[in-house]
This record gives structure tokens, C-alpha cells and sequence, in this order.
């Protein structure tokens, strides 16, 4: 923007300040009778015009009016159809040769005639209600009483209207804008140096944005425009595989995302006629969790424990026992290292977990703004495939505590009052509002869910601090990793006591429910006989067959990492553990004798795994199988022990 007063003239020296930006290929005089007409149906009796020269327009004008932009330069018309293209195109290489589609084009594969083909096609499928500002590109070459004609329509001056602002201070990444009077909670702003932001204060006289994008680059008095929209993320089954941040762009390497829609991160949660009950289970592979504190489709569980206790590893042996499940599954890895999600990433790849997994990150080197954004947004992405592909998701928070320190530092730089532990007076809305919208569809919207598993950090076993207690009340149960356990050597570290399902029954098969029955009231009596033994040294018989049953069940609850089991194999598992069919083994021995059980069943006895998986019930046929199998292995274990042939 020229600021020689050789190129400023102002026309009136009364009322409000019109002024025009040109690229200097309209005359002077055509407009002065442009600002004319501009006044005239906007009922503007008095103004001061001014005219400034812009190189970058290329072309055209644009009007500037009392915090408005009235775009009509070539300039803004590009851009506008590159957006539009962007939004509704999907480049693909329609190569007869076979060629691969997602390669990159050379100029030679992809010449300028191809280009122009391109946007010719674009410009036909361009809106008709645009086409006049289209034509305004050769509006240079319009003779007198065309302009006339054309600055005559009304709609010259409405079409492509901004409401843009103004920078008044920058700190922190929390820019203060004036000027933008109409703006709405949560709307997109866009910046003149490229930056993104979210108006997150409204108040009298500026609005609050905090920045996404190009923290560094906006400066104060520097331009901004309000979009009319909230901020959204690209959706859709092209985001499998990939690993995006919390706006949806690819930071993988693997090239742009193809998709055709986008979905606004914040959405309201479905209303309990939309919702049906959780009937339906959703297996991790882990032995202790599917029998102790099962998990629905659509429910809410929380993941809580101390940090370096397992709840990441669960979590990732959740999304790897979905393969041929038919789930898509979501993980939001939020203020990690980066070298941490990328080894995630890798991790699931290895496993083959990535083909039907979205990563949306937000590693700790992101603003506090992109952290705050990210849960949102993959949930959005999961919304997707619920609504529309009806899928089953599961999703992953990791974790929520520090998606409330990311909410807390922006509350905070928006002079927001502290109140419990430094929290805002919302973070429990915060959290509430992003929760509620995991849910289990009725039948008549597609029968679609999505099933969250949030993690929370404790400090210390306090779970009773701030937001443990806030997430606690919003989910359907929690999962407790205890320290205490971890190091002991039980892992998965789960609390049986603190840990509970509200779902319950109703989330597992017959099979797993009538073994998983006598489970807890076993673990139960064994812990208490335990630390009753330590008194006395002489003890009853059926003393120690409780403490003996209670060391089986902890053993065959352990389970390495990454090792998730079939439902049918747990079932197994635990219907030997609970008959005391592994009391005679010592504790070292009891995990290598059920995996080659496992082996044995599976060579020998097939049949057992495929009618327990088909028919989700355990009979009585089945346990007479289970049983026969057991003895012949035994057998055979026996041979090759011969410690246990001397014991007996």
C-alpha cells in the first residue's frame, strides 16, 4: 500500500472515510463514479474518499467502508476459485497407462494446457451467483456506460463483503483484535500474513483470538477477517493411515490428504433418542480388563493411573486388537514428544494397526491452542465415520490432563479468572462437551458408535484431584493402574478394587461373563487370606487353596505388551484358571504351560476357538472339550517335567 501522498486523493473532507485500493489499471474518474454508487445504496449522504495504489491486486479494486472489504480485485477472484477448487476437486491421475495415482506430476506429464482445462472446468461449476464478480476481471476494458451499467446492480457491492479487524496488542500467542463487531464464539479468523486464529473472548470493544497458525508472523496493527465459520478439519476415509495435526494437514511425509469435506471440530453430542443402549462389546485382548471391567461399544472408559504405569501400552493393545474387527480407531497423542508419537506411529505400522487408524498429534513444541484444538478435531474426524460410513470407532485421548493445562494457559492469557488448582471456572464443560459425543447410535441412524478410552495422569495416587474426579463423573468407568502393582511386577497394574464398569454384563459375550464370574470374589478372598497368612504360620487347607487359586489368577492376568488375546483364548484361559486346573503348576511354570495349551488346543482341537467365537457361549459340550484337551496335554507336560511326576 502506497503511503506517498502523491498517490492518496482525497475527494470530500466530511463523514466517514470510503476508501478504494487499486492495481491502477481502472481510472480515476471511473472510480470516483464506483464510490459514488457505493454511497448512494448504502445511503451514504457525505464521505471521504481515498484512492491508494496496490501492486499485488493484479487487477480490479477493492472497497474498504467501516471495518468492511468489499473484494473485487483479480487478486481476491483467484483466490476465491482456488478455494473453491480445493474444496470441491479431488486431483487425481486418471493415467490410461496405469500409472500411479498418488505420484507426483512433472511439467511434462502435466502441461499448462492441462492446467487451463482445469480451471475452464472449474470456472463452469463455479457458483452463479459469483458470475458478475468473475466478469469484474475485464472490468478495465468495459467501456463508460457498461460500468455505469454494472455499478447500477446492487450486487456489486454485496457479494465477497469482509468485516475485517484490526491487531490492537499480540502476546503469547493470544492476539487482541479490534474492529470485528459482529464476530461469533469459536469463529475462524484469518490474518493478513497467513496466520489462523479462534475468537475464543468476545467483549465490548475487542475480541480475544487465539492464534493456531503463524504465532510468529502476526504483528500489531497488521489486518485480520472474519470467515463466517468455525474452525473444521478435512474428514473422510482418505485421512487412513495418516498422521495429521489437530487441523487435519498431513505432517507424515506421505503427501496432501485427498478428501471432499470438511466437518467443524465442535459439534453438539447426540441427544439420548439418537442414542441406544450399549449391548455390543468391544474386546482389548487383555485378559483383565474384558473379564473385569468390561468395555462397550460407545461407552466411555477412563484410562487413570501415575505416569509410567501402562496406560499408553493399553490403550495401544486396544487399537491393535481391533484389526479384522471391523473398528476404525482414532489416537490423540496431546503434548508428547514428537519423537514419541513418531515411534507410536511406527509401532502400529509394525502391527498393521495403521491401515485403519488416524493419528491426529499435538506434540508439547505445539501452541497450546493446536493442543487444545486436537481432541476436538479427531473427534470430528470419528464423527465421520459413525454418522456417515455408520463404523464403529474407537478413540483415544492421551491424555486429558494435559489437554486441560493447554485449555488453563490459554484461559489464562485471555484474563480469565483461575479458580480451583489455577483451572477455569469451564474446563469440566470442556471436557463434559467433548466426552458426551461418544455414543452408540440408534438403529435408525445407521447403529454407528464411538467408543472413548480418555487417559488422565495422576500425581501420586491422588485421585481425587481436580480433573481425575471432573472425568471420573463424566465416563462410565475407569480403569486404575496402580504404581504399587506396576512394580511388582503385575502388568497390566490393574487395581481390581478401584477399577469398576458401569456398563458392565451388558458389554460381554455369555461365554466371558460366566468365567468372569467367580473372578473378582477369587482375587478377593485370596488377597484377604494373603494378609491374614502373614500372622500364622499353620494353615487350614482350604486356606491355602484360596491363597494358591489367588496366585494363579494374578499370573494368568499378567500378559506382555502388544500380545492381545482372542476372546475365545481368554475364555479358555479363564475357565482352567477358575476350575483350579493350573494349581498344581509352580508360579514360574504357569504362563508356559496355557500358551502351549493354546498351541495343543489349536493343532488337536480347532473346533473349541471356532464354536466359542462363533456362538459366544460356553456349554457344557465345549467344557467337556476344554477339559479332554486339557487332560491329554497334561499328559504330555508331565513327560517332559519330571519335578512334578516326584511331587505327585
Amino acid at each position: 500500500m502506497s503511503n506517498n501522498p502523491a498517490d492518496n486523493k482525497e475527494k470530500k473532507a466530511k463523514g466517514p472515510s470510503l476508501r478504494i485500493e487499486t492495481a491502477g489499471d481502472i481510472s480515476e474518474d471511473k472510480l470516483i463514479r464506483v464510490a459514488a454508487k457505493f454511497a448512494k445504496i448504502n445511503e451514504i449522504e457525505e464521505y471521504r474518499l481515498t484512492i491508494e495504489q496496490r501492486d499485488d491486486l493484479i487487477g480490479g479494486f477493492i472497497i474498504y467502508y467501516q471495518g468492511s472489504r468489499y473484494d473485487y480485485s483479480v487478486k481476491g477472484q483467484l483466490g476465491r476459485i482456488g478455494a473453491f477448487i480445493k474444496q470441491t476437486r479431488s486431483f487425481e491421475s486418471n493415467d490410461e497407462d496405469g500409472g500411479d495415482s498418488k505420484a507426483a506430476l512433472s511439467k511434462e506429464e502435466f502441461p499448462a494446457s492441462k492446467i487451463k482445462e482445469d480451471l475452464e472446468e472449474a470456472l463452469e461449476q463455479f457458483p452463479e451467483s459469483h458470475k458478475l464478480s468473475i466478469d469484474n476481471i475485464e472490468i478495465v476494458s468495459l467501456a463508460d456506460e457498461e460500468l455505469d451499467k454494472l455499478v447500477e446492480d446492487t450486487l456489486l457491492f454485496q457479494e465477497h463483503k469482509d468485516e475485517i479487524g484490526k491487531v490492537a496488542s499480540i502476546s503469547d500467542g493470544v492476539a487482541s483484535v479490534t474492529g470485528l463487531r459482529n464476530c461469533m464464539l469459536n469463529e475462524l479468523i484469518y490474518f493478513a500474513s497467513g496466520a489462523t486464529g479462534i475468537a475464543m473472548n468476545l467483549e465490548k470493544t475487542k475480541v480475544g483470538v487465539v492464534l493456531l497458525t503463524g504465532e510468529d508472523t502476526v504483528v500489531e496493527s497488521m489486518s485480520c477477517k472474519r470467515t463466517m465459520t468455525t474452525c473444521s478439519v478435512p474428514v473422510g476415509m482418505g485421512l487412513l493411515g495418516r498422521v495429521v495435526d489437530a487441523l487435519g494437514h498431513p505432517i507424515d511425509g506421505k503427501g496432501v490428504i485427498r478428501y471432499t469435506e470438511e466437518r467443524p471440530v465442535e459439534s453438539p453430542a447426540p441427544t439420548i433418542i439418537e442414542r441406544a443402549p450399549v449391548d455390543t462389546p468391544l474386546f482389548t485382548g487383555i485378559t483383565a480388563i474384558d473379564a473385569l471391567t468390561p468395555i462397550g461399544r460407545g461407552q466411555r472408559e477412563l484410562i487413570i493411573g501415575d505416569r509410567q504405569t501402562g496406560k499408553t501400552s493399553i490403550a495401544l493393545d486396544a487399537i491393535i486388537n481391533q484389526k479384522n474387527e471391523n473398528v476404525i480407531c482414532v489416537y490423540v497423542p496431546i503434548g508428547q514428544k514428537m519423537a514419541n508419537i513418531v515411534a507410536t506411529a511406527g509401532l502400529l505400522e509394525k502391527h498393521g494397526a495403521m491401515d485403519y487408524t488416524v493419528i491426529v498429534a499435538a506434540s508439547a513444541s505445539e501452541s497450546a491452542a493446536m493442543q487444545y484444538v486436537a481432541p476436538f478435531a479427531a473427534c470430528a474426524i470419528a464423527e465421520k465415520f459413525m454418522y456417515d460410513y455408520h463404523k464403529d470407532v474407537l478413540i483415544v485421548y492421551d491424555d486429558l490432563s494435559k489437554h486441560a493445562q493447554a485449555y488453563r494457559a490459554i484461559s489464562l492469557l485471555l484474563r480469565r479468572p483461575p479458580g480451583r488448582e489455577a483451572y477455569p471456572g469451564d474446563v469440566f464443560y470442556l471436557h463434559s462437551r467433548l466426552l458426551e459425543r461418544s455414543a452408540k447410535l440408534s438403529d435408525e441412524l445407521g447403529g454407528g458408535s464411538i467408543t472413548a478410552l480418555p487417559i488422565v495422569e495422576t500425581q501420586g495416587n491422588d485421585i481425587s484431584a481436580y480433573i481425575p474426579t471432573n472425568v471420573i463423573s463424566i465416563t462410565d468407568g475407569q480403569i486404575y493402574l496402580s504404581p504399587e502393582l506396576f512394580f511388582s511386577g503385575q502388568r497390566p497394574a490393574v487395581n481390581v478394587g478401584l477399577s469398576v464398569s458401569r456398563v458392565g454384563g451388558a458389554a460381554q459375550t455369555k461365554a466371558v461373563k460366566k468365567v468372569a464370574g467367580p473372578l473378582r470374589i477369587s482375587l478377593a478372598q485370596a488377597r484377604e487370606m494373603a494378609s491374614f497368612s502373614q500372622f500364622g504360620s499353620d494353615l487350614d487347607e482350604n486356606t491355602q487353596l484360596q491363597i494358591k487359586r489367588g496366585v494363579v489368577l494374578n499370573e494368568v492376568l499378567k500378559q506382555e505388551r502388544f500380545a492381545p488375546l482372542t476372546m475365545a483364548a481368554e475364555v479358555v484361559l479363564l475357565y482352567c484358571a477358575t476350575t483350579d486346573k493350573f494349581n498344581f503348576l509352580a508360579t514360574e511354570d504357569i504362563t508356559e504351560f496355557y500358551e502351549e495349551l493354546f498351541n495343543d488346543i489349536r493343532l488337536r482341537h480347532p473346533n473349541i476357538f471356532e464354536e466359542l467365537t462363533d456362538g459366544k457361549v460356553l456349554t457344557d459340550e465345549i467344557k467337556s472339550e476344554i477339559d479332554s484337551a486339557y487332560e491329554e496335554y497334561k499328559e504330555t507336560f508331565l513327560a517332559e517335567h519330571e519335578e512334578y511326576v516326584e511331587d505327585d
